[in-house]
């Protein structure tokens, strides 16, 4: 019995020391280890690829399988149950999001968007450039797509978000094109969302850039939360601001969320267990948030409002001492690339959080999505 229980922690210790690599020996096929991505998983086998995508609504049930093979490669002889075939490297795509136009221009395959949904949508600028030339077709609204004309475009694949309760995809599911269910945005974490590249890379043919870049995001994330643990200020911070008759709170567990912990920074509803946003009355957001230091909201204008512009949105605002005391930061989503970049880049926003936070630590770089209102 010794000897036994000897034996199997070395095989514990062995099996736990390959977590570092990139892929696990797993039966016949090989693991791709993610390091963060939670709903994701990837395994390699001679000729092809499976990857898994686990339901975020639906604990231990699947979302969607996919089979990736090579454009000239040949079908392994038992397919699995219910996997959806896509050819790879995938050239010409129908991307319904602006998040993952803006992710294939970093990997370099922006030339496989032939088609794109929701245009208005859409603030990158060489796709409407290419939708007036021609280049890349406008399908319509995400919503009820022009299926006619994307079948013309004879897409390898649709590129679109799930949601929960969604019905489903209408005529998209009957035109044997292969659906590609883009569900990062339901990881818990920045950098588990962000690394879901390194699957969008093996669709398009870009594994090496994607694993590059996401090295690149991880380790210029960490470097960033480590130099905001050097300052010795820990400001409070409030969230967004009232859209229509409540205020939308990032939840504690969101992106958003866990990110200001990761500056330094104290949110006041850090300890709230939601993933996506918590919608509450204005009096309960001054109540608990109302003394906060700082106040960093997202808005959509052609110019960066002034503190008087924001008081007319909502007459109680002056009485968050942010505001007061000339403290709060926006981010106009029309004139910048935040939900273009910062999804796959969280880099890049943990940067924007620190410099805001912690006036203490010189040499940061400048702002990129906020700004400091006028005063």
């Amino acid at each position: 019995m010794k000897h036994l229980c000897i034996l199997i922690f070395i095989i514990a210790v062995l099996l736990s020391s390959c977590g570092g690599h990139s892929a696990r020996h797993q039966g016949d096929g090989d693991t791709v280890v993610f390091r963060y991505a939670q709903r994701l998983s990837v395994v390699r086998y001679k000729g092809y690829t499976i990857a898994t995508l686990a339901n975020p609504w639906k604990k231990g049930k699947i979302l969607h399988q996919y089979l990736l093979v090579p454009k000239n490669g040949e079908l392994p002889e038992s397919l699995p149950h219910g996997c959806t075939i896509v050819r790879t490297p995938l050239q010409r795509s129908v991307v319904f999001t602006t998040v993952h136009c803006a992710l294939l221009q970093m990997l370099h395959r922006e030339s496989s968007i032939a088609g794109v949904a929701d245009l208005k949508y859409i603030k990158i600028p060489f796709v409407h450039e290419a939708v007036d030339k021609g280049r890349i077709a406008d399908v319509g609204d995400g919503m009820s797509p022009v299926v006619e004309k994307i079948i013309d475009l004879g897409p390898d694949a649709l590129l679109l978000s799930p949601f929960e309760n969604s019905g489903g995809y209408g005529r998209l599911e009957e035109i044997d094109i292969p659906i590609i269910e883009c569900a990062e945005y339901m990881e818990p974490t920045p950098l588990a969302r962000a690394e879901w590249m390194r699957f969008y890379g093996m669709l398009y043919g870009c594994e090496q850039e994607a694993d590059s870049l996401f090295a690149v995001v991880d380790r210029c994330y960490h470097a960033m939360k480590q130099l905001a643990a050097t300052s010795t200020l820990h400001p409070t911070c409030v969230l967004d601001k009232v859209t229509g008759s409540v205020w939308y709170v990032p939840g504690g567990q969101s992106t958003i969320g866990r990110m200001i912990r990761d500056a330094g920074g104290r949110y006041p509803w850090a300890a709230d267990e939601h993933s996506g946003s918590v919608s509450l009355p204005f009096e309960t957001v001054l109540d608990r948030a109302g003394e906060c230091d700082v106040w960093l909201f997202r808005f959509s204008s052609d110019h960066l409002i002034s503190y008087k512009e924001l008081l007319g949105e909502h007459h109680g605002y002056d009485q968050f001492k942010a505001f007061r005391e000339h403290q709060a930061y926006g981010c106009n989503v029309e004139l910048s690339q935040f939900y273009e970049e910062s999804p796959f880049r969280p880099d890049y926003l943990l940067g924007d959080f620190i410099n805001i936070l912690h006036s203490d630590i010189p040499d940061l770089p400048p702002l990129r999505y906020y700004q400091k209102l006028h005063e």
